[in-house]
This record gives C-alpha cells, structure tokens and sequence, in this order.
C-alpha cells in the first residue's frame, strides 16, 4: 500500500469534481434541499384541524362546551352552520375536516343529569390524523364531563368543587413526557432526515464516480497501471467520504439552527458516529459500482439499495417495535435502522459510547463488510 500514490489518486479525483460544476454543485446542495424540503413537508404534527359546528340548542352551557373546542390549538374554527345537511358538502370538499353536533336540550338535559349524545363527525381519508382528531375529542370530552359532574357533585353534596371532582378522579394520572417535552414532530424528523439524506447521497456520488470512469475508458488506464486495488479503492473514495463528512456538518447545523431540534449528546462521539455512518453508505455506492456500468443503471440500482430501507425499514415512518417480527428482521439488515438510534439518542436523549456501543459497532461491522466484499470482487482486469 503505497500512501503517495492514494494521496495522488485521490487528488486527480477531486480535481475531476471540482471541473465538473453540476457534479460538485449536486453534491452539496442536493442534501441540503432534501433536509429543507423533508424538514417543511414531513410533519406528524396534527394541528389546526377545521372543524363547524352546528348548535341546536344555544345556551351557556352548549357554547362553553363548544368553545372548548374553539379554544384549542388543536381546532380552526371555521363557523357555525344552521342545519346538519349543510355539514356533508363541507366535508366532501374537505373545507372541513371534523363537524360538531349539538341535539336540542343539551343544557336542559345535563342540569336534569341525564345524559347527552353529542354527534362529531370526522373526515377519515387520512387514518393516522383520524385516529389523532378522535383523541382530541376524546380528551375534551371527558374533561368536560369531569368538570360537570364535579359541579353536579358538589351542590347534592354541599361540598366544595375541588373536594368534588377529588370524588370524580379518586386516581388522577399526572403525564410528563420525557426527552421531547414540547412533542414537537419537527425535533424528531429533522434529526432522523439527516439518516435519510446520508443514506442516499454518498451512495450516488460514489457509484457515478467509479462508472463515471467506465463509461468514458479512464479504468483502463488503471487497469493498466502499478496501482492496486486498495490503493485505487481508498484514493477513489477518499474525496466522496470528505464531502459527505461536510455534508453531515452542514445537516446538523440545520437541523440545530433552523429546525431548532435539541442536541444533548456528546458532538465528538457523534461526528466519529456519523464518520462511521458515511463511511458505510459510501460503500454502499461502491459496491453497487461493482454490478453495473452506465450511469443510468447506477442511479437506479442505488435508489432501490438505499431510499426503500432508509423510508421503510429505519423507524422513519413505522416505529421498528410495531413492525412484524420480519419486518424486524430485515431492519436490523440494515444500516438506517442503527443510524436512526445513533441519532435520535444524541439529540434528544443526551446518551453516548455507553448506552449507543453497540449501534457503532454494527455500523463498523458493515462498513468493514461492505468495503471487504467490494476490494475482492473489483478486479484490475474487467471479466468478459
């Protein structure tokens, strides 16, 4: 292994990048538009939901009910309308997305401790924001009639409302949400976007460079020459491995700086992590190099090998517990999946080297797999 020659090798390629603008350009604004536009567009966030109400029965007690949901971050209020029949147009265009029904002596009905049936209807085309729209309502109206049947309680009993609704919740559940306390959905995407765009970028820039020099002959000139397969290998790659490393720098400053996601890890141990990470996607590409030989056939052997695993199977979209057990299996086939633990745990639960060993060294694991399979399958003589 001659250092000089890999110094040269890998100085002839970056001047090769550097000559060819659209390819340098490509190589660091692509992966931070694909961090703006996944950041912006990617939200688990439901709020704002527009919702009508129709209200039939119009008193104190049906408008304070009403206005609870009005009042709420999670609800747009947009208007009262006279009739129920007036609600199914709105929903079909999707003005709305939830309506609220209010039966005629709703207030007459609860002073006398009957009970009320109040009609919500809810847009179900999209199930996870149905399933989230529900439990809001869920919440409102429970609490609604915890804070009513205390009242109710405390004037039979004479008693004081807290002393009343202490006899309504004799066991009341006090929540605290750990590592991300705002619940915010953008401090948790824009961290994981970072495993998504360093899963796809690196791959493709490796893969075009080493076919680059398919298609236009320049291998044979390797072919030719006293360079070995590990010199040309690392003197290759070395350039792809620095731009994604800058690549991962320009990410975590946006995902700390514009997403405003929290980093509470240790930034060494991260960045020597990350190193690992791109380390390991690079050989991806190299390897996926190896079985083709146009450009073309490299961009979409790449998308097949990296964009599938980094959506379905890194805990992007589906939580990997909450997967069969063999879409499980196949997570843990892949390198996203520990990427995304590696993340997640250092921006927003502040762990390091002690709990996240093991992530590292499967990283390390399949980058040492990946780079071994690529040096004996690449050949200074192309088989025929």
């Amino acid at each position: 292994m001659n250092f000089r020659r890999i110094v040269a090798l890998a100085h002839k390629e970056w001047r090769e990048i550097l000559r060819d603008r659209l390819f340098f350009t490509l190589a660091f604004v692509v992966p931070a538009s694909l961090m703006l536009i996944f950041g912006y567009g990617l939200t688990l966030d439901v709020e704002h939901i527009p919702f009508a109400v129709v209200d039939q029965d119009k008193t104190a007690m049906s408008r304070d009910y009403l206005h609870r949901f009005i009042d709420s971050r999670y609800f747009n209020y947009q208007g009262e309308v006279p009739s129920e029949r007036e609600l199914a147009p709105l929903l079909a265009d999707s003005r709305i997305r939830l309506a609220i029904v209010v039966p005629p002596r709703f207030q007459e009905n609860l002073m006398a401790g009957r009970a009320v049936a109040v009609q919500t209807l809810i847009d179900g085309t999209f199930p996870f924001r149905t399933a989230s729209s529900k439990g809001y309502v869920v919440a409102i109206n429970a609490a609604f009639n915890n804070e009513l049947m205390g009242h109710y309680i405390s004037r039979r009993l004479g008693v004081s409302v807290p002393s009343a609704m202490a006899l309504v919740q004799p066991v009341a559940g006090q929540l605290r949400y750990l590592y991300n306390q705002e619940m915010k959905s953008v401090w948790t995407i824009a961290p994981v976007i970072m495993m998504f765009v360093l899963m796809i970028t690196p791959p493709f820039l490796t893969a075009l460079g080493v076919v680059r020099e398919k298609e236009n002959g320049s291998i044979y000139n390797i072919y030719a020459s006293t360079v070995t397969r590990g010199e040309f290998l690392i003197g290759k790659l070395t350039p792809y491995v620095g731009i994604s490393v800058v690549n991962f720098l320009i990410l975590w400053l946006m995902a700390t700086g514009l997403f405003g996601a929290p980093f509470k890890g240790d930034p060494l141990f991260f960045f020597l992590a990350s190193v690992i990470y791109v380390t390991c996607t690079t050989g991806v590409g190299l390897l996926v190099s190896l079985f083709v030989r146009t450009q073309v056939a490299a961009m979409m052997l790449t998308v097949i090998v990296t964009i599938v695993p980094s959506v379905l199977y890194s805990g992007l979209l589906v939580p990997i517990a909450s997967m069969e057990p063999a879409g499980q299996f196949e997570a843990h086939l892949f390198p996203a999946m520990y990427y995304t633990d590696l993340v997640l745990g250092s921006f927003l639960k502040g762990v390091g080297l002690e709990q996240l060993w093991g992530k590292v060294l499967a990283l390390l694991l399949y980058s040492i797999a990946l780079w071994a399979t690529s040096f004996f399958m690449f050949h200074k003589r192309p088989r025929s």
